[in-house]
């Protein structure tokens, strides 16, 4: 068993190894190999995602990845590499969850998992200007594949982990050959798993649910852009970005990375809070090498640390304690 780790930018450097030490903590035998690749890398190379690194990612066909610092201005030569990396490993599947932390800014009994799809709608890139710049264009591209090829995905893991709903959120009313065909798919997939109940929403109205009663939702199931706003919505009910993990999958592959990003405000202080990358890992574990019993020991732990703290989303140290010393907690829990 092996996974590529790539730090990133800014606080992946600390956050990164907390999760390393707790995956080799349960997983013993697990062999770790590092990799570059970030705007850090861009700078002293120009390139910011390697071919070496890449080589690493696909061999390992597991990959932990921490942040990575995007300007928000066009450099030549750069794009950013995570984005990147999901192309070239085929990660089809992007996996969302939000469940209560113990945290103040957690809403209890919210537990949801937004299934997006990962590699079309809106951001396959295709844009092109027109009129001197003063028209811009986009392609929205649904395909019946990929369409069919995320809801089962979403069905599978209903059925797998006990879950009752799947909600197909897009607006066929006002896209039917895009949105609409990915609905109508959804529902075709959805007859596969009787002993899952389906239903849908158009996004603008899960957008006012997920603010207004979030416990309604238990899987969405949405094309790429709409999975994109409405987990982060979600996620303020997890306890805040900087605690939502995320799992990329495919086909014998994962890319586990926090949504967080690179924090520079905070990088090289200590107190970054390393519970998204934790948990992140732990859905690499329990999705990708289907080792629940150690994902469930990992949360568990996680839980544990956080209900002895005062932390937000971001930050530890509201009592003094490091990302260090929050490290020591989980093992400690782990133990």
């Amino acid at each position: 068993m092996k996974i590529c780790v790539i730090k990133g930018d800014g606080i992946g450097h600390e956050v990164v190894p907390v999760a390393v030490r707790v995956l080799r903590q349960v997983i013993p035998e697990l062999e770790v190999v590092s990799a570059e690749a970030g705007w850090d890398r861009f700078h002293d190379s120009g390139d910011a995602l390697p071919d070496e690194t890449v080589d690493i990612a696909r061999e390992a066909q597991a990959v932990l990845f921490g942040a990575c610092s995007s300007p928000s201005y066009p450099v030549a030569g750069y794009s950013s590499p995570i984005v990147k990396l999901r192309k070239l490993m085929q990660t089809y599947a992007n996996l969302r969850p939000t469940r209560f932390l113990p945290v103040p800014t957690a809403k209890q009994g919210v537990d949801l998992v937004v299934v997006r799809e990962n590699t079309e709608d809106l951001y396959i890139g295709d844009e092109k200007t027109a009129d001197a710049g003063d028209t811009g264009t986009a392609t929205k591209r649904i395909t019946r594949q990929a369409s069919e090829r995320i809801a089962h995905t979403a069905f599978r893991l209903a059925r797998g982990e006990g879950r009752r709903r799947v909600t197909i959120v897009h607006k066929g009313n006002v896209l039917p050959q895009t949105d609409g065909l990915f609905r109508r798919v959804a529902y075709e997939v959805s007859k596969a798993y009787p002993e899952i109940e389906t239903d849908e929403l158009l996004v603008d109205t899960a957008a006012y649910w997920m603010v207004k009663e979030p416990t309604r939702f238990d899987v969405i199931l949405t094309p790429n852009l709409y999975g994109d706003i409405l987990s982060d919505m979600a996620a303020a009910w997890g306890g805040g970005l900087g605690l939502a993990p995320a799992l990329n999958m495919g086909d014998d592959v994962a890319i586990a990375e926090p949504v967080h990003g690179s924090a520079p405000d905070i990088a090289g202080e200590g107190i970054a809070n390393p519970t998204a990358v934790i948990l992140s890992a732990a859905m690499l574990v329990r999705h990708h090498w289907n080792m629940p019993e150690i994902a469930d020991r990992i949360d568990a732990a996680v839980n544990a640390a956080l209900r002895l703290g005062d932390y937000t989303a971001d930050i530890l140290g509201a009592d003094g304690m490091s990302t260090a010393d929050f490290a020591d907690l989980i093992c400690e829990k782990l133990s």
